[in-house]
């Protein structure tokens, strides 16, 4: 719910924005009541967490390995490293994709670049302690960014969920979204009459997306 890949839920080729907003309210609740919790009852329910002196992951890995076997800690650290490495090519991916809309200058580019790397040294040296830090207070500026979007964009993303249960009521089986009914289009180049985000005829802008 931080806001963290709204770049992704983007590129997806639907029929309905809310078809995909519904997709990624689920990957919050998996991720973040199943998976998170799953991990938390692991520790509670073997109940060797008060005397190990072990927090965080060593300590999933710890209680996994009294009930799994010695394999379990190699089998979590491997899940750990492909899920670091997918998270990194993926934040990177999203970082370059704003820094473009931003700005055609390769030299703002090619500083990200050379940031990236450079904290993903300093991570992979660093105390946990810090990198975790440092994580949670770059995350706030990420919550507090998509905090003010969520507030701004709140009652449309509204109307189009009503759009779409009335839809469903309706007996279609697949809503289809149109612009119009939102109470302004600007900055809005799909969703027109028949068109989706899956369609493959290029959109054409409205008077009131382009910029007076």
């Amino acid at each position: 719910g931080e806001g963290s890949v709204p770049n992704a839920a983007a590129t997806a080729a639907v029929n309905h924005p809310v078809e995909q907003g519904l997709v990624q309210a689920f990957g919050v609740f998996l991720d973040t009541f199943i998976i998170c919790t799953a991990s938390a009852f692991i520790v509670l329910i073997v109940g060797d967490y008060s005397t190990t002196g072990l927090t965080g992951i060593a300590l999933v890995q710890h209680n996994l390995a009294q009930q799994l076997g010695s394999w379990a800690p190699t089998a979590v650290a491997i899940f750990i490293v492909m899920f670091s490495f997918s998270s990194l090519i993926g934040n990177y991916y999203y970082g370059e994709i704003n820094i473009s809309h931003l700005t055609n200058k390769r030299f703002y580019l090619h500083l990200f670049r050379i940031g990236v790397i450079l904290m993903t040294f300093v991570g992979s040296i660093a105390s946990l302690d810090l990198v975790w830090n440092l994580a949670d207070l770059f995350m706030a500026f990420l919550v507090l960014t998509n905090v003010s979007s969520i507030v701004r964009m709140g009652r449309t993303a509204g109307l189009a969920l009503d759009d779409y249960i009335k839809q469903r009521k309706a007996g279609i089986e697949t809503p289809v979204f149109n612009r119009s009914i939102l109470n302004h289009t600007y900055g809005i180049v799909w969703w027109g009459d028949g068109q989706t985000t899956d369609s493959s005829v290029p959109p054409t802008p409205i008077e009131d997306t382009v910029e007076k």
